[in-house]
């Protein structure tokens, strides 16, 4: 198996060659939803990045224990300033139910996206409420190093003081200075001795729901903090991967950064894989431009953005299409075109499997499935591998045209290739609903009275059949013994 696997590391602004701490485990933490709104298109992205990671070191042979959390407490409203509502607590205020049934309610929607878009469960799934007592533990850690402090109830995180022993801005290259000589006053500031510390512990306010006693006051951890909690209690103080969108580099991976370093005196992640973000018709996806589109919208379409709906292995293989850490730009052609691209590759699979060896081959299996490792071994290239598979798409149509041949052997190393790449490191699936199977039993049946009225010699029928299913999106092709038709649109 090859296993030089090169990942971009946010940390160095590099592709680095893999090599995790102790071969063959391999520890990756990936920041998991806040589970108060319906996963979207950018949820999606995020969760299908690092499934094909996972199922790319899995296949290279490594023991993976993938950590993804849930974040069901402590994120506030406004991010940077600490300050605002819990998004959690507002909408159950809103809607008069318990933060729990907000949090149930979206982390079994998350759970249902996920699985319909056929990506595999982590290892573990810790939730922030399910670990206050080791969040104040790591608070003590870091106050006891000297790097907290506490002020009217709330411990906040001395970033000045960091920064004197660490380099605080590694991640994202701020520089502190500079922050600092650009920044304005920020709500809540009085308690804070610096515009950049960050809570690791919120005192709540009467109106506040979720609360924990704790040594300062009654309140809640950080947002940061659970992250930095969580991913070294599973996977050890120093670990190999954490990946997240790249919304998350500054300040919560910043911040991370500085926690663990600060409660361990080392920093804790050894490579920062991040995914780029969505964007519609060329515009950031936001909820306030109203072109937020929910996965639950794009598999029925009910969203006015949306020309129709789209399977799920359609908006994976969409994903798919784009190399992780480049933009995404959604629109219906985008879609309609990974829709026809999934069913030609799916459609050349069947092929394949009816395809008869010869005595020889006059194909090069060893070299396509070179180039297609190369491809994901390129910080999962994925784009190009999917390329690389459409020249063996192009190879499987020419063998069973009869203008290649294949030998027995070669034959079953095709077939695994695309089963390989295809299904356990792509993650697509064959995918059929009633209106598919019944349109194609419609376009065969209509194909067959093609076929009898070419053996009657009646052109004028044949081709009229022929012409109309081209006018709808849908290719023909006469073959010796039938004929093959796909839908081009």
């Amino acid at each position: 198996m090859i296993k030089d696997l090169y990942l971009y590391n946010t940390l160095s602004r590099k592709k680095e060659l893999f090599e995790p701490v102790a071969p063959p485990f391999v520890g990756m933490y990936v920041c998991g939803p806040t589970v108060y709104s319906d996963s979207h298109l950018g949820t999606a992205r995020m969760a299908i990045t690092f499934d094909i990671l996972y199922r790319y070191l899995r296949h290279l042979g490594y023991n993976v224990r993938y950590v993804r959390n849930i974040t069901d407490v402590g994120h506030l409203e406004n991010e940077v300033e600490d300050s605002g509502e819990d998004k959690i607590a507002k909408i159950a205020r809103r809607d008069k139910i318990e933060p729990m049934e907000v949090v149930q309610r979206y982390m079994n929607s998350f759970h249902r996206s996920m699985e319909q878009l056929n990506t595999l469960p982590p290892s573990i799934e810790p939730r922030a409420t399910g670990h206050i007592i080791e969040q104040q533990q790591y608070i003590r850690q870091i106050i006891e190093a000297g790097f907290a402090y506490e002020e009217n109830g709330s411990v906040y995180f001395d970033v000045e003081r960091y920064n004197k022993k660490f380099p605080y801005g590694v991640l994202s290259g701020r520089v502190l200075d500079d922050m600092q000589s650009n920044t304005r006053t920020l709500e809540g500031q009085d308690e804070k001795r610096g515009a950049f510390d960050f809570a690791l512990w919120k005192k709540a306010s009467p109106a506040h729901i979720m609360r924990w006693p704790s040594p300062w006051s009654d309140g809640f951890p950080g947002w940061h903090l659970e992250c930095s909690v969580m991913s070294t209690k599973y996977l050890g103080e120093v670990f190999d991967i954490h990946g997240g969108g790249m919304d998350l580099i500054f300040p919560h991976h910043e911040c991370e950064i500085a926690q663990n370093t600060a409660a361990n005196g080392k920093p804790s992640v050894r490579y920062w894989v991040h995914n780029n973000m969505v964007t519609i018709n060329g515009q950031k996806m936001a909820r306030s431009l109203g072109n937020f589109i929910t996965i639950d919208q794009l598999l029925s379409g009910d969203h006015p953005v949306l020309k129709q709906a789209y399977s799920p292995m359609t908006v994976r293989f969409f994903i798919l299409q784009a190399q992780y850490r480049s933009t995404l730009d959604f629109s219906n052609e985008a879609l309609l075109s990974s829709s026809v691209g999934l069913q030609k590759l799916m459609t050349s699979i069947k092929t394949l499997k009816s395809l008869k060896p010869s005595e020889s081959s006059t194909v090069n299996v060893s070299d396509l499935k070179k180039r297609c490792y190369e491809a994901m071994n390129d910080d999962l290239n994925t784009p190009v591998a999917i390329a690389h598979l459409f020249d063996g798409v192009r190879i499987i149509n020419l063998i069973n045209d009869g203008k290649e041949s294949i030998s027995a052997e070669d034959l079953v190393r095709l077939n695994d290739l695309f089963n390989v790449f295809v299904y356990n490191i792509l993650g697509l699936k064959e995918e059929e609903s009633a209106g598919n199977e019944m349109l194609g039993e419609v376009i065969n049946m209509l194909l067959a009275i093609r076929q009898e009225a070419k053996a009657n010699k009646d052109w004028a029928t044949s081709d009229r059949i022929r012409d109309g299913l081209v006018k709808l999106g849908i290719a023909v092709k006469d073959r010796k013994d039938g004929f093959d038709w796909e839908i081009t649109r």
